[in-house]
């Protein structure tokens, strides 16, 4: 649906509201499933669409590894969130900074798809598991999570099985045609199990690459909204209707332990969450769920090498009541990983990102 060239700022009370997100089938899917909950929840609402293509976008050809955080994907949307082009940007909460730029906040966050990893083998491969697979495969990711964690997993649990990890960029439509193709660039892709939920590819998922295999990323499955700090009164109660409150403790949880590890979506930070011990109390919220009163929440953390050769997994539990004690248990497991080594491999990472980069530059300019 065409939207506006600026939002309108009168004081009346608003019914027309603004959707911004990437250009992409799966970003205007995962916007889609943003609209349909508010039209439901809103019905006498209408909600428009703005997609823009982003930095991380424009450039398929270099290794994530060395463009730099997560701001690739969201620093092109938030200059029209900023301009008032839009009232709010839908992103996987996964490509979000830890950190937003001054004037921005998350404004909700959406009930959790699978947060998994799944194995993609190629058209007509005799395989399904990870394990069957011949030494030399060839497995495509963008992600130095999955290739560290399952070389440590191979490592430790298959050490004849060596595979062969490859860098794919793209979509998630790119990078299947990629592994299709007839040139056998790949036996084998890893991608996130909500992307082939969403995307209607989940007969192509032939196994789930769960912990101890694959820890998943930070937030990994949620949808987030982002609006401005100084969002009316109007967008902040959409917000609420659309926040899921056990997701969105999890959530932040997992996005403060990788804050306190100060790493971004290219190093290999994994985690696995759980909420159990569920208390509810009387009261419901604007999404209609009844409110959270307590909770036991488990966070495990994992940081790996990128050989895969160390790793370190460290595990807290602890009850809580708000969202501000779910980030501060995940911060205190972000410093329990730093204490144990983790902050090495971070620092070695730093370096060795910092290395190729400049060989890059070097090979561009000659």
């Amino acid at each position: 649906m065409a939207s506006t060239s600026e939002v309108d700022s009168s004081e009346s009370k608003r019914t027309i509201f603004t959707l911004g997100s990437r250009q992409s089938e799966l970003a205007r899917i995962q916007t889609n499933i943003v609209i349909q909950e508010l039209i439901e929840k809103f019905p006498g609402y209408t909600f428009e669409t703005k997609f823009n293509e982003t930095e991380g976008d424009k450039n398929q050809s270099q290794a994530l590894f060395l463009l730099g955080g997560k701001a690739l994907w969201t620093r092109g949307l938030e200059e029209l969130l900023a301009d008032k082009q839009v009232d709010m940007l839908v992103h996987s909460l996964k490509d979000l900074p830890t950190d937003l730029p001054e004037g921005f906040k998350i404004g909700a966050i959406l009930e959790r798809e699978q947060c998994v990893d799944s194995l993609v083998m190629k058209n007509g491969s005799p395989y399904k598991m990870l394990e069957d697979m011949p030494a030399g495969s060839r497995i495509g990711t963008s992600s130095v999570r999955r290739a560290a964690q399952v070389k440590n997993y191979l490592q430790n649990h298959h050490k004849d099985l060596e595979m062969v990890f490859k860098d794919v960029r793209g979509n998630l439509n790119t990078r299947l045609k990629k592994l299709d193709a007839t040139d056998d660039a790949f036996d084998a892709l890893i991608l996130a199990k909500a992307g082939l939920v969403r995307l209607g590819w989940l007969h192509r998922a032939t196994q789930d690459l769960a912990p101890p295999v694959l820890y998943h990323a930070v937030s990994q499955g949620a949808l987030a909204v982002e609006i401005r700090t100084d969002a009316s009164q109007e967008l902040s109660e959409l917000c609420e209707a659309l926040t899921h409150q056990r997701t969105q403790w999890t959530c932040l949880a997992e996005r403060a332990m990788l804050r306190t590890l100060e790493g971004g979506c290219s190093v290999p930070v994994g985690v696995n969450t759980k909420l159990t011990n569920v208390e509810h109390g009387e009261e419901r919220l604007r999404s209609g769920d009844l409110i959270l009163k307590s909770a036991v929440l488990e966070i495990t953390g994992c940081v790996t090498s990128l050989d895969g050769e160390r790793q370190f997994v460290k595990t807290i539990e602890g009850k809580i009541t708000n969202a501000g004690e779910a980030e501060d248990l995940g911060k205190k497991l972000g410093e329990m990983l730093l204490q144990t080594g983790a902050g090495q491999i971070l620092e070695e990472i730093k370096a060795d990102r910092a290395a190729r980069a400049e060989e890059a530059a070097k090979a561009k300019s000659s």
